[in-house]
């Protein structure tokens, strides 16, 4: 029986949303996570044994490219050589030459960064580290990425800063970082010669627009990358400060929203959290309650806190302090500062972690920017724009928040589920 080729089409594949495995013939699959990310993959038996490898992202490589890759791939199955074996061996030829390999030329900004993130790679925890490097300075240094190193100015790094300096404050530091460190690295291997135009101290400080307060980047946020392995720890402290900072980071709220919060407002059977109009800071507008998506572990935090018998008006959070009728008080936002001072983060600050979520979802993931920014509760689009978009998102959103949450639960003896 011949099997059926050719059953994707490209607008097609734009439409797919259902997480799986979708068959386009002969062993490609276009395959969608639950997250939403879209990418390329071949299903094949050799040895009896079935198999998958994958081919690329689907946003960078088209459906044309993958069944071609595809075939590629069958030919080497009907020799009875493993496709994946080869991938392998034509990666291990050496990372230096591939590094080069789209010019020839040693002295392009792209390639000495290429071959200092593969210096780098074996001292970083992560694999996805390296890919991180690469994307932000990709997406953010184009205007210098394929100049040779040596003509490189402090003008054309500015160029490269300020479209995001104020309105994506911790992504423009960390370009400005990574540029700073690939040009030093290009002095040093006599690519170029002088002062790194990419410095801070004595040069850009003096040229680069001072962030406004109440910017993004105003508190300090930990690295997304760092947020796991403290989440981590986060759990093994017993305190209600500790419960309140972890539902606060899971969530993605306002520390206010989360100190203020009250039973009646979560819906355990539909994992939603109803935040009234009247709590939400003016940036979101006024007239419309905020909901929120809850996570597993959210709902886990929720149930081991109801312990005070208040009925449903009472905090989530409350302290063993109780107003003149009797009925407990919300915690303060100090206690999740005095929590991060006692773990020796105090550096960091509890609405910092807005930021940290919103680089993440920036930086390591495909969803649309603009999702990340209503999960925030920011305005999104102009006054026209807000009033034909009669859905606040809900099932996108929630598909964002379950990738966050299953990211800063991944050190977790338990994750989220």
């Amino acid at each position: 029986m011949v099997q059926a080729s050719n059953r994707l089409g490209a607008r097609s594949i734009s439409t797919i949303k259902q997480p799986g495995l979708h068959a386009d013939g002969n062993g490609l699959y276009l395959k969608v996570k639950p997250t939403g990310t879209k990418s390329w993959a071949y299903v094949f038996f050799l040895n009896g044994k079935r198999s998958l490898m994958g081919l690329g992202s689907a946003s960078e490589v088209s459906l044309a490219e993958a069944r071609d890759r595809r075939d590629e791939m069958r030919a080497l199955v009907k020799k009875g050589i493993d496709p994946r074996g080869e991938k392998k061996a034509s990666a291990a030829k050496g990372d230096a030459a591939n590094a080069i390999e789209d010019t020839g030329r040693t002295d392009l900004f792209s390639n000495v960064a290429k071959a200092l993130i593969e210096d780098l790679r074996p001292g970083w925890k992560s694999a996805k580290h390296g890919q991180q490097w690469t994307n932000t300075l990709e997406q953010h240094a184009g205007l210098i990425w394929d100049m040779p190193v040596a003509d490189i100015t402090v003008n054309h790094v500015l160029d490269v800063l300020r479209p995001i300096w104020i309105t994506k404050s911790e992504t423009a530091t960390r370009v400005r970082s990574r540029i700073e460190r690939v040009l030093a690295v290009a002095k040093s291997r006599g690519l170029r010669t002088g002062d790194n135009p990419a410095v801070w101290k004595e040069n850009l400080e003096f040229m680069m627009a001072k962030r406004p307060t109440g910017q993004r980047g105003h508190h300090a946020a930990m690295p997304y990358q760092d947020v796991p392995e403290f989440m981590k720890e986060l759990q093994t402290r017993p305190a209600m400060a500790a419960r309140l900072l972890e539902w606060t980071i899971l969530t993605c709220v306002r520390t206010s929203e989360a100190m203020l919060a009250r039973r009646h407002e979560v819906d355990v059977e539909n994992k939603l959290w109803t935040i009234p109009a009247m709590r939400m800071k003016g940036t979101i507008d006024r007239n419309e309650d905020h909901r929120v998506p809850l996570c597993d572990r959210a709902l886990e935090i929720f149930a081991y806190t109801g312990f005070f018998d208040d009925g449903p008006d009472a905090y989530i959070f409350p302290t063993d302090r109780r107003d003149p009728s009797g009925h407990t008080k919300p915690m303060s936002n100090m206690v999740m500062k005095m929590l991060l001072r006692r773990m020796d983060l105090g550096k960091y600050t509890p609405h910092g972690f807005r930021s940290s979520f919103r680089d993440w979802a920036e930086e390591a993931t495909d969803f649309d920017t603009r999702l990340a920014e209503m999960c925030l509760a920011h305005t999104v689009g102009n006054a026209v724009e807000r009033a034909y978009r009669r859905s606040d998102v809900l099932d996108k959103r929630r598909k964002l928040m379950e990738a966050w949450s299953n990211y800063a639960l991944s050190e977790c003896a338990s994750r989220d589920g």
